[in-house]
């Protein structure tokens, strides 16, 4: 950067969207802007499939993760948890744990007790609010004396009955025992379109609090070198850590290293410094050697976060012509012990075009691990509801499914009045219609097979996700003088391929090959910053800064080029690893450049803008399920899944399409098997562990067909790309469950679709086909058995919540 361009040095803010909740935040603006690479752009290397940077090292074993940390003089740590949901914690007893053989030390209630922490409460604490919290830890010389350290720590316990799920009787403020936040939200006049609209539905539906599990559990490796920590940590935010672990351990920022090479999945479960994070780095200092503390799976079930336990009442109003005049919905969700507030109700305000909307959330903190986000925290939850109260009011309408919600498309944000950057969600539709035969299979009464006892039905649902990522993110891009290229920044990869997008970004600037180009992430001494990776905002954040780096770095080396060539730089392109002179009869090879500069450093500097003001950016998509269901087991087999999405410019295609199918998987495992059950009386989690809660395994993947419907979105940043990750698991659920409702005609309310569930809705329909259509009934019945034509008392009711 030139002595012009730091004097030029500008700064404003900006909005920054991250998973339903919008910041603003102080941007640097960049020196220059390069011109974005539009729909017809022809690009080299970025939009095509490219083999992934890191697969030889992770199909041969040699990407370490965490877990595979090994520093000579290394303990081992472990928890000590809570047995009990609530109540108190006395007497801790630890004079049997120092006399294991290997035990180093011990951390108890009263080394933490003057610590910082999150609202104020310490790490360790003798108050109990949910099983499996943490009160001690343990330092051994290896894992089976730590275990059999912790195991050896006794305490009393004083029990108390605990606040287990959503409750919607007694969850209004000021009854019941629950600590309550309601939050409300409304534009126009929600009731009087009700009463004013000829058509009606009204549903209640009920999500189950659900985990993680991702592959790579919590962990972390502790190891102090004189007044500076390093550790290594599976994590989605590096630099996040770090100022956490400064601030509660009393260090300057500086005298803190993070680093996550390798990692195996977070979903949204680690965005921050955890309790083992703590233990470990105090456990490091008690002793002078480097601690390693990973979780185990029961621990990963009991206190790493989950998607909250949510019951949700829908009313859905609109005309003849199947225009929607009003939403109201309204939530409880369980947090647990903690959590943030986001919720379910968003997917209201923005999915649909409405002119009246109304939302009330209560939000209750009740004796489980706490809440955390969850690929497409709250959007999940709030689409089962919107979409599957969509297809109830497609049938009293007695209107296609699909053709109802085209014709209450949201062309423009409907939340915030204005255009949005890009909108593909038409050709989704079209795209999904088509590859799932829709207008064939539901063009008439949903297939059955009566000798098999086997219903078979399809389903669509759709999303809409927030997708600009957003500033701060830094980047460098040095050029060898062999003519290879470093990317520097400190971003993270969770798995999702972003070293080998940003090593493609990179290439297509400078005309390399992307196997000449290696990037350096994870490391908060050797990258400039960059934040989370969450609200699918990596590859939107961090794509741009580094390629403004890398035109940062061609610019320079033009310069010299332009000596080598005798023609002004600005004629100069590059092509194929050959800098090129205006219309190619003068080329000079880039390696050559680079080794006329010798050791000269070509360093490259870029980072991310501010976001647009004056437009929305986000993704979409739309999903359409096949299912079969087993009338006299209840099973529900998912057929067939086909996904299309418009995340704008697909990097790497390749890696859009698996993070697809990643998404489906979690939703298809969100509808059918998992969920977290708790005892109500004691608070206990009964099936911790991946023993005994059921996750999608290899026998239980549909057919899937998934597309990316891929064109560069200039208008959101200059590399036309948005987020994808999170959005294609908010449409699955609801998908498969209409799907459902189509082959049974009795709609499933509650999820997973066990086959108990299911079997319900057999024997409810057996029941109404055996009544026949009441007398004078007009339109089809609803899921509950009444009519869906909105009554007085359902007005009235409506009007009191």
């Amino acid at each position: 950067m030139s002595p012009e361009d730091l004097a030029g040095l500008r700064f404003t803010t900006t909005m920054v969207e991250v998973e339903g909740r919008e910041e603003e935040v102080v941007v640097e603006i960049p020196p220059f802007e390069p011109l974005p690479w539009g729909a017809r752009t022809r690009l080299e290397t970025v939009g095509h499939r490219a083999v992934r940077t890191d697969a030889v090292a992770k199909v041969t074993g040699s990407a370490r993760y965490t877990a595979d940390i090994q520093i000579p003089g290394m303990l081992h740590a472990r928890l000590v948890r809570s047995p009990i949901a609530c109540g108190t914690m006395s007497d801790l007893a630890v004079r049997v744990a120092w006399r294991v053989p290997g035990v180093r030390a011990v951390l108890t209630p009263r080394d933490v007790a003057g610590m910082k922490w999150l609202h104020g409460a310490p790490p360790f604490h003798e108050a109990i609010h949910y099983e499996g919290q943490p009160v001690a830890a343990v330092a051994a010389d290896d894992p089976i004396a730590a275990r059999a350290a912790a195991r050896a720590i006794v305490a009393g316990w004083r029990s108390r009955t605990p606040i287990v799920g959503p409750a919607p009787g007694g969850m209004r403020r000021g009854r019941g025992p629950a600590r309550v936040e309601v939050r409300r939200r409304h534009r126009g006049n929600v009731l009087r379109a009700i009463r004013g609209s000829p058509a009606a539905v009204t549903q209640v539906y009920r999500v189950p609090a659900v985990l993680h599990q991702a592959l790579e559990p919590h962990g972390c490796v502790a190891c102090w070198h004189g007044d500076r920590l390093t550790v290594f940590e599976s994590t989605q935010g590096i630099f996040r850590v770090r100022r956490q672990l400064a601030r509660h351990l009393g260090l300057r920022i500086h005298q803190v290293r993070v680093v996550s090479d390798y990692m195996g999945g977070g979903f949204g479960a680690k965005n921050g410094c955890g309790v083992h994070t703590i233990a470990a780095a105090l456990l490091s200092r008690a002793t002078g050697r480097p601690v390693k503390l990973v979780l185990d799976r029961r621990e990963e079930s009991l206190s790493t976060g989950h998607r909250p336990e949510t019951v949700m009442r829908v009313t859905l109003a609109a005309g003849r012509d199947g225009l929607l005049t009003a939403i109201d919905f309204e939530a409880w969700i369980a947090l647990g012990a903690d959590g943030w507030i986001g919720g379910p109700g968003q997917v209201a305000y923005r999915m649909y075009r409405c002119p009246h909307v109304r939302t009330v959330e209560h939000y209750a903190y009740t004796h489980a691990g706490p809440m955390s986000a969850f690929r497409a925290p709250y959007f999940v939850e709030g689409a089962f509801a919107l979409e599957s109260a969509m297809d109830l009011l497609a049938r009293r309408l007695r209107r296609d499914p699909l053709e109802l919600r085209l014709r209450n498309l949201a062309t423009s944000d409907p939340e915030r009045d204005r255009p949005y950057s890009a909108n593909a969600l038409v050709a989704c539709y079209a795209d999904v219609a088509r590859r799932i035969a829709w207008s064939d299979r539901r063009g008439g009464e949903p297939q059955a097979d009566t000798v098999a006892r086997v219903a078979r039905g399809v389903g669509v649902a759709a999303q809409v996700w927030g997708a600009a990522g957003g500033p701060p993110a830094y980047a460098e891009v040095r050029v060898h003088r062999d003519g290879t290229a470093l990317v520097v920044t400190g971003t993270q990869d969770l798995g999702t391929g972003t070293r080998t997008i940003l090593a493609q970004i990179a290439a297509e600037v400078l005309g390399l090959p992307p196997a000449a180009v290696h990037v350096v992430l994870g490391d908060t001494d050797a990258g400039p910053y960059a934040g989370n990776s969450w609200g699918s905002m990596t590859t939107a954040s961090v794509g741009p800064a580094v390629r403004m780096a890398a035109e940062d770095a061609k610019r320079q080396l033009f310069q010299m080029a332009a000596e080598l060539l005798g023609v002004s730089a600005a004629r100069l392109s590059v092509r194929r690893g050959r800098i090129v002179a205006g219309t190619g009869r003068k080329s000079v090879a880039f390696e050559r450049v680079t080794e006329h500069l010798g050791e000269i450093m070509i360093v490259g500097r870029g980072h991310r803008g501010p976001n647009p003001e004056s437009v929305t950016v986000a993704t979409f998509g739309a999903q359409a399920a096949e299912v079969e269901v087993e009338l006299d087991t209840g099973m529900v087999r998912v057929l067939r899944l086909a996904a299309a999405h418009d995340c704008g410019r697909a990097i790497n295609p390749e890696l859009a399409e698996s993070q697809i199918h990643g998404g489906l998987l979690q939703g298809l495992g969100y509808a059918l098997f998992e969920r977290r059950v708790q005892d109500p009386a004691s608070g206990l989690t009964l099936n911790a562990g991946l023993h005994d809660y059921k996750i999608p395994t290899m026998a239980d993947v549909p057919y899937i067909e998934a597309r990316v419907i891929s064109s560069g979105d200039p208008v959101a940043n200059h590399i036309g790309a948005r987020g994808l990750a999170e959005a294609p698991i908010i449409p699955t659920a609801p998908a498969i469950a209409n799907a459902v409702f189509h082959a049974l005609g009795v709609q499933p309310t509650d999820l997973p679709l066990t086959p108990a569930t299911i079997l319900a809705l057999v024997r409810k329909r057996r029941r109404r086909r055996a009544r026949g259509p009441a007398p004078g009934a007009s339109g089809p019945r609803s899921a509950s058995g009444a009519s869906s034509r909105t009554s007085g008392r359902t007005s009235r009711k409506t009007r009191r919540s």
